[in-house]
């Protein structure tokens, strides 16, 4: 007995920060709200979810030794939903001194100047203006996507089985859906509004309360789960609950009227919902476009807060390393003055489904940009295919999540391409071109790794394995970009609970950041058609 308590002295003397973080863990999260900017360089934190965070009041902190983690997790547990990751950006990308732009209005750019626009609020892309910039030089660009596996509502959401309200979904992209069940989840999402002048309002929206839950057939009932494994059918037991049928007879609208075809293809007690959180009457919600989410914050998690716990980190960690890479890149007064190229971020929807929509990075968005830019900074230019001359002198990391060696499972990863955690970002290659990935790409960017002291990683699938892809090839395609596919190693992908090392964060956003400062540099040192 006396060696125990000697040991948990000794704990508690090596480590006194262990027990407050737990106790944080389990506080109320309006308790986490931070009214000041976080100093990262000290004590690790558990949990976040500071919104009002801006770029200006964190940047000042992040130097060559700070970190950007605790501003992850706060856009993390912000962006339940793609809708929110790009508002949030947004947010952040205006807070920075961006302008904000609409692809249908004419635009006005000049050289040293910071824009950005947004698409269906689901795509965003950004951009800043070398001041040295003269019409024919190229893009160096940032892509990754805002969505990740999910499930959403049907448009007749509304059912009931054995006494229960449950509420129908769509299975979006290739989740591990069986981590679903026994979840505390909500739904967020975007709704319209109509207006009191007949006009209509895009709202965003979410539930933060527990709302819904799947929950799992007792062992007792299913004797042979372990065995056979859990394999549940996505249309007939995916189906999560919201109430017992009597609360249905039970709920009190704000002002009764006439069903309306919103009300009638979703449960009155999920309209009250929504119709409380954005302070506005049932009847004017006219439409909605709604995610199931996990209610549980991202947070810092492993024996020495070394891991991030989170829903979306495919692929909302490298949307927010390369937004912040951005802003951070161009927010001092002199940053863009020998830049003679244009930086820029493309955040893509759908990724996750194939990028074929509006949205998505099987759209023209951003190639459709990088014209307008063009034309409106040639001003009395007069030259041959300034746009075909941009694109061969432009550059694109494709920054989606890799896959990281499991400890479980190393048998899965081929046997000298093991990406590990807190290591670097990982270089991916695949001969069939499933990954975007050229030897001459490969090397230009981990040039730039070396240059600054970064380290990377390289991963190929196994040959007897098939391999995924990413919106790399399908932009590299596009317009014929040189293009590098890489990514921060996490395990548990697609599961509503992800993890990747907090190391790897940081590191990310350096490389990224040295890439829009170094690059045009880099680039002139090597030349492989002439």
């Amino acid at each position: 007995m006396a060696a125990i308590t000697r040991l948990q002295q000794l704990q508690l003397l090596h480590h006194p920060p262990l027990t407050l973080r737990r106790s944080i863990l389990f506080h109320k999260p309006k308790q986490l709200t931070r009214s000041r900017p976080r100093s990262f360089s000290t004590s690790p934190i558990l949990c976040s979810n500071n919104s009002q965070n801006t770029p200006e009041s964190s940047a000042s902190t992040v130097g060559a030794n700070a970190s950007i983690v605790g501003d992850l997790l706060d856009y993390l547990n912000e962006s339940w939903t793609h809708f929110h990751a790009t508002a949030e950006a947004k947010r952040q990308l205006i807070a920075a001194g961006f302008h904000l732009l609409n692809e249908n209005d004419e635009w006005d750019l000049k050289p040293g100047g910071r824009y950005f626009f947004t698409r269906n609020m689901s795509c965003l892309v950004a951009f800043s203006v070398g001041e040295k910039y003269t019409v024919g030089n190229g893009f160096h660009v940032i892509a990754a996507h805002t969505d990740s596996p999910c499930l959403k509502l049907k448009p007749r959401s509304a059912s009931s089985k054995s006494g229960y309200l449950m509420i129908n979904v769509q299975t979006y992209g290739s989740g591990l859906w069986h981590t679903w069940f026994d979840r505390d989840l909500s739904v967020a999402g975007r709704v319209i509004l109509r207006g009191s002048n007949g006009s209509f309002m895009h709202k965003l929206v979410k539930v933060k309360r527990p709302l819904l839950r799947i929950p799992t057939l007792a062992i007792h009932l299913d004797r042979t789960v372990n065995k056979d494994g859990f394999k549940p059918n996505v249309e007939t037991q995916l189906i999560p609950l919201l109430a017992s049928k009597l609360e249905e007879a039970s709920v009190e609208t704000k002002e009764k009227s006439t069903t309306t075809s919103s009300k009638a293809a979703h449960h009155p007690l999920l309209m009250q919902a929504l119709s409380d959180e954005l302070n506005s009457n049932i009847d004017d919600i006219v439409s909605i476009e709604l995610n199931v989410c996990d209610t549980q914050p991202s947070c810092l998690g492993g024996g020495n807060d070394e891991f991030i716990f989170s829903g979306r980190l495919d692929n909302l960690a490298s949307s927010y390393c390369a937004l912040r890479a951005l802003i951070d890149s161009c927010k001092s007064p002199g940053d863009l003055s020998s830049e003679q190229a244009i930086r820029m971020v493309a955040l893509f929807d759908n990724e996750e489904v194939g990028s074929g929509s509006i949205q998505g990075a099987g759209a023209p968005t951003m190639f459709q940009a990088m014209r307008r830019i063009i034309s409106c900074l040639a001003d009395k230019y007069v030259g041959e295919n300034a746009f075909e001359r941009a694109i061969r002198k432009s550059f694109l990391v494709s920054a989606d999540m890799a896959h990281g060696v499991h400890p479980n499972f190393m048998d899965k990863h081929e046997e000298h391409h093991r990406p590990e955690m807190q290591k670097g970002l990982v270089i991916k290659h695949n001969a069939n071109q499933r990954y975007a990935t050229s030897g001459v790409t490969s090397f230009l960017f981990k040039e730039i790794g070396k240059i600054h002291n970064l380290p990377t990683q390289e991963f190929v699938v196994r040959n007897d394995m098939g391999c995924g892809s990413t919106i790399g090839p399908i932009l590299a395609s596009g317009a014929g970009i040189r293009t590098v596919d890489c990514g921060i190693p996490q395990l548990s992908m697609h599961s509503v609970r992800e993890i990747c090392g907090k190391e790897d964060i940081d590191i990310a956003y350096k490389h990224f950041k040295a890439f829009y400062q170094a690059f045009s540099s880099i680039d002139k040192k090597l030349n492989v058609d002439s």
